[in-house]
């Protein structure tokens, strides 16, 4: 099965459950930026915006860097490896599965095919 916690995963889901973090995230992964230009677009304040940035911290897919007073973000683009591999896995599992239920109707067709004949 997949190899990693199942906290990891529920970090990493939650975070990218929320379209606000989702958009903070594709904002990040043009270029670096500060938690003031990251509440720009949004009508919420800055303590607002940087607990959304705590999440995305939280489940590691962006990082803070303090410079003085002024706080970047950067993207961590291989903290998404985790849901990748996560959806691989059941994308194969249920792959597999619908490929022995066709092979099954398909069986099952031809049975009741030559019955008839």
């Amino acid at each position: 099965m997949v190899n990693i916690l199942s906290s990891e995963l529920d970090l990493l889901f939650y975070a990218l459950s929320d379209p606000t973090r989702r958009k903070i995230l594709s904002m990040v992964g043009e270029r670096i930026h500060t938690i003031t230009e990251l509440a720009d677009p949004f009508k919420m304040s800055l303590a607002a915006i940087s607990k959304h940035v705590k999440i995305l911290e939280r489940a590691r897919l962006l990082t803070r860097k303090r410079h003085g007073r002024i706080h970047e973000c950067v993207l961590n683009p291989s903290a998404l490896k985790s849901a990748e591999e996560c959806i691989q896995f059941y994308t194969q599992f249920w792959n597999h599965r619908l490929d022995l239920f066709a092979k099954n109707l398909e069986t099952k067709t031809k049975h009741t095919k030559k019955k008839k004949e």
